[in-house]
């Protein structure tokens, strides 16, 4: 008959995998694909001031990539996946884009922020604006507000003397993004735009929305990209097909090799495999060719800390201690070769996403979170398992554990 903790593993592991089985085609589903496994359109800009402009700075082209952001977005196309690189690059991917020549002309486009009398007439551009001058205060009322500097003071003078009572409005492209009363002439090229009640975000969107306006970046294409979806859906396949018959191969010898670690490894493997994809999920991060390799490196990592962990069970096994001891012993003393190893890692994984680009960054990522999710799987929840089955008193002979009585050890 079944002990309670036979009943335990067993519940633990059909509610485990009832989870999995549950949740994984949602999972799959909503995976966000990268460029070359989707297909799409990938382009590299490179920014630099227009001539009278200032040198091209990190917030510059922070903004810069911002705009170009709810360009896109605005246009309906797709999400995009838009990265500042270097000094002065813009790298923007478009998963699932098609008509790449219609997306090169809207991006192109000058961003182009206006300020408008009530009949449409443009009074004021971007350009008549101090770059990045736009900025948050408060009044008397601890009411946000958003503060402006022009170039020309006396040009805003008259705009505003013109417009005594009716409303300035702010376009970005065809957009208003706001509509602010005139109350007086403005002299000394300073203004002030109240919000009323709005909240502090709303102002800081206002704030960010000008600054896009005034920057006088141009962007040069230096690299662009198109690749097809099928081409991409194919590679992505293979990938996929690759790597589920390299883990089934894997999880057969572990099986075979360490008989009941390797098949709580299995579980474990699987349940890490399905976890990552759930934190993978939760990020919005996208999944790339990298990512997956990145993805099967971390299998190959998990199968390596189940093996030192099962190896160093043998061993102690193999001096003639008892299962128990066994297991807490090789569990123990495997804990400290696994963290080193996932610690290094981890470390090398920063290092590559602080000093790389795209693609780089998102393999370093994957490692990062496939490693943490390793060591929850992959060593707690190993150890757990595999105390269950020893605690019930069930599977007590060396045997189950890849050892032969001829190799046991007398104490």
């Amino acid at each position: 008959m079944f002990g309670k903790r036979i009943v335990a593993f067993l519940g633990v592991v059909v509610i485990a995998f009832g989870v999995i089985a549950w949740t994984s085609p949602t999972l799959v589903k909503d995976v966000k694909l990268g460029l070359d496994l989707a297909g799409g359109f990938e382009v590299l800009y490179e920014a630099e001031p227009y001539e009278g402009g200032t040198a091209v700075t990190p917030e510059s082209l922070k903004q810069t990539a911002k705009s170009l952001e709810r360009r896109i977005n605005s246009a309906g196309l797709v999400e995009p996946e838009i990265t500042t690189e270097g000094a002065n690059r813009i790298r923007v991917r478009l998963p699932g884009v098609e008509n790449d020549t219609e997306v090169r002309e809207l991006l192109a486009k000058p961003i182009n922020l206006t300020f408008r009398a009530p009949d449409g007439t443009i009074k004021l551009t971007g350009t008549d604006f101090k770059e990045n001058s736009a900025g948050i205060a408060f009044n008397e009322l601890n009411q946000p507000i958003v503060t402006i500097e022009l170039k020309d003071a006396k040009k805003f003078e008259d705009v505003t003397r013109e417009l005594i009572g009716q409303y300035l409005s702010i376009y970005l492209d065809s957009e208003e993004i706001s509509s602010p009363g005139v109350n007086e002439a403005i002299p000394g090229g300073s203004a002030v735009i109240t919000l009323g009640n709005a909240p502090v975000e709303e102002a800081k969107e206002l704030r960010d929305l000008i600054n896009m306006g005034s920057l006088p970046l141009k962007l040069t294409e230096k690299y662009t990209m198109s690749v097809g979806a099928k081409l991409g859906m194919d590679s992505l396949k293979d990938t996929v097909t690759a790597g589920i018959i390299g883990s089934l191969i894997v999880l057969a010898f572990m099986i075979a090799i360490f008989r009941v670690p390797g098949f709580v490894a299995s579980i474990t493997i699987i349940t890490y495999a399905w976890l990552l994809l759930l934190v993978q999920n939760l990020m919005n991060a996208t999944l790339t060719l990298p990512g997956i390799a990145a993805f099967v490196l971390g299998v190959g990592m998990a199968v390596d800390a189940n093996i030192i962990t099962a190896e160093r069970i043998k061993e102690e096994i193999r001096s003639g201690k008892s299962m128990l001891s066994s297991l807490k012993a090789g569990s123990k003393n495997s804990f400290r070769t696994i963290m080193d190893a996932n610690i290094t890692s981890i470390i090398a994984s920063v290092v590559l996403y602080y000093i790389g680009d795209g693609a780089i960054k998102g393999f370093a990522l994957t490692m990062i979170f496939s490693i943490l999710v390793s060591i929850v799987t992959n060593i707690f929840f190993a150890r757990f398992l595999l105390t269950l089955l020893v605690r019930s008193n069930k599977f007590m002979k060396p045997s189950y554990y890849g050892v032969k009585e001829a190799e046991i050890r007398e104490l």
